[in-house]
């Protein structure tokens, strides 16, 4: 798919400086939008929305489908008239205000889930006397039925977990992990008010998201999702789908994902994720994943696929190995998936994460299928054989980043970059001294720029911050996924100043356009329609 010329930001909704400890989307999410808008920005990406599983990480899901409970607002709860304002600013906040630079992640789940289970108990209580409640209840009853098929599996899934307290649904007891009927019916009935609770959640996470991302859409700003190729084995999905995945007779992965030795890591990516049985989703028509994709396209208007290559080829390791070298590249069915998906879903804004290990093979699936490709700035200045990386190689099909959410912001790259780096770059983009924000600001002129239908800018280079900012360090397990934006940092008319100046970068490269309405402006566009 084509995308018109355009630009956006991306900052992971849990990165906000909303109260409750972790980014939420209720007001500092709208915050956000009025600087977008301000700013010209027509796209807002975020990192997958799943609930976090090992690591804080969303790309280490407890399930694909489901929303992250932590991201609901309290504060829009209580405007709902779900629970008392009062008690909040009473009990809650004041418990989790001192977490505004970091996320942490123990508190947000002692203090923040168990007010939100609360918030779910009052509601349903009152919705059952209270008409306005009443209109939200019906809305409940609606989204339960039309989401059952993930919803009745992930919420048990959520409250077994908490009951078992194992960490792995794999060490749960025989009939539980094998999902044998009748206990799983027992135990339905025997938690039949946590289940409600946890479809409750789910609803008030779709219902805060939709109504974000209608007033995004009203203001010609574009939800940029991210897909994470695999599922975590501690997952709803592997536990209700184990014939799908590589499984032996004790639900055990055979193989699991990762990624060989690269630039990130000398002895590769061992995400443990388990495989799929690409076989038997085949002989299922693969559902599971038209479902996926479905849902996620209820959630975004554009969506990257993370780790494209795995859909031509994957890195299998044998769960018995501790790195990632001793893997094999396996061929994955990644043309009939994507035959289905069109077939099932009608053509889609796809975007292809294609960085690390890239064969012609892989170019030529993404190209089959339209898809732009990934360009990182930093990467750029490396080698020449990097230099595919920098503007002067980009082509329209090309969605161009200065960093990702893996990268150091920009400012923390620089304070860390070869002397051969550092030249290389201010021969690209001018003199920037040890002022790692100017090199932010070099690097986005230059992506805005260049011919590349679509650049994002990571938030923490729009305010020049530097590695205490960075979002995830691959392979390193700790201290990953917790940055918050600083308080105010998105405030009008205090950011007016920032606003306009991106602003006027976006409308001089001609960027200022919906992505998915192209609407040419300028020379530039003629001669390089996206």
């Amino acid at each position: 798919m084509r995308f018109a010329r355009s630009s956006g930001v991306l900052l992971p909704v849990s990165s906000l400086a909303s109260r409750g400890g972790i980014g939420d989307l209720g007001p500092e999410a709208y915050r956000f939008l009025e600087f977008l808008a301000a700013s010209h920005q027509h796209i807002w990406q975020v990192l997958p929305l799943c609930p976090t599983g090992y690591g804080n990480s969303p790309y280490a899901g407890s399930s694909a489908f489901a929303g992250n409970p932590f991201l609901i607002s309290l504060e829009l709860l209580a405007e709902w008239g779900w629970i008392e304002a009062d008690w909040l600013e009473r009990e809650v906040f004041p418990a989790l205000e001192g977490q505004v630079g970091r996320v942490d992640y123990a508190a947000v789940e002692q203090r923040k889930l168990a007010s939100l289970q609360t918030a779910a108990r009052r509601f349903l209580e009152r919705s059952e006397v209270d008409p306005e409640l009443g209109e939200q209840r019906q809305m409940l009853e609606q989204f339960c039925r039309e989401q059952a098929g993930w919803l009745e599996d992930y919420a048990l899934y959520a409250v077994l977990r908490r009951l078992y307290r194992t960490g792995a649904w794999t060490k749960w007891p025989e009939a539980v992990k094998r999902r044998d009927p009748q206990t799983l019916e027992a135990l339905r009935a025997t938690h039949a008010e946590a289940l409600r609770v946890e479809q409750v959640l789910q609803f008030a996470f779709d219902l805060q998201w939709e109504r974000l991302r209608s007033a995004a859409n009203a203001d010609g700003i574009r939800m940029l999702g991210d897909l994470a190729i695999f599922v975590s084995m501690d997952s709803s999905d592997v536990w209700a789908n184990p014939e799908l995945f590589q499984l032996d007779a004790d639900l055990e992965p055979v193989h699991v994902a990762g990624v060989p030795p690269d630039y990130f890591s000398p002895t590769g990516q061992r995400w443990g994720n388990p495989l799929y049985d690409w076989a038997a989703m085949r002989d299922d028509g693969f559902g599971w994943w038209v479902q996926r994709v479905r849902r996620a396209c209820t959630h975004f208007d554009l969506v990257r696929l993370d780790h494209f290559r795995g859909f031509e080829a994957y890195w299998s390791i044998p769960a018995s190995e501790e790195t990632a070298v001793n893997g094999e590249w396996v061929k994955a069915p990644g043309r009939e998936l994507f035959a289905r998906l069109e077939q099932a879903l009608g053509r889609l804004p796809l975007i292809a994460e294609d960085l690390g290990v890239i064969t012609p093979e892989v170019d030529a699936l993404r190209q089959e299928l339209e898809m732009p490709g990934m360009r990182v700035l930093q990467f750029g200045f490396s080698s020449a054989e990097a230099h595919l990386h920098l503007p002067h190689c980009f082509t329209p099909q090309v969605v161009a980043y200065t960093g990702t959410h893996d990268n150091d912001t920009t400012a923390g790259w620089w304070t860390q970059a070869t002397a051969e780096e550092r030249a290389a770059a201010e021969h690209y983009i001018g003199p920037v001294g040890d002022h790692g924000a100017w090199a932010a600001w070099g690097l986005m002129r230059a992506l805005h720029a260049s011919v590349a239908s679509l650049t994002i800018v990571p938030a923490q280079d729009l305010l020049g911050l530097g590695s205490e900012a960075r979002m995830n360090t691959p392979a390193v397990a700790d201290g990953n996924w917790s940055w918050r934006a600083p308080a105010g940092c998105w405030k009008l008319p205090e950011m007016a100043g920032l606003a306009a100046g991106l602003a006027g970068l976006v409308q001089v490269t001609d960027r200022d356009n919906d992505p998915l309405q192209p609407k040419p402006t300028g020379t530039a566009a003629a001669e390089n329609p996206a």
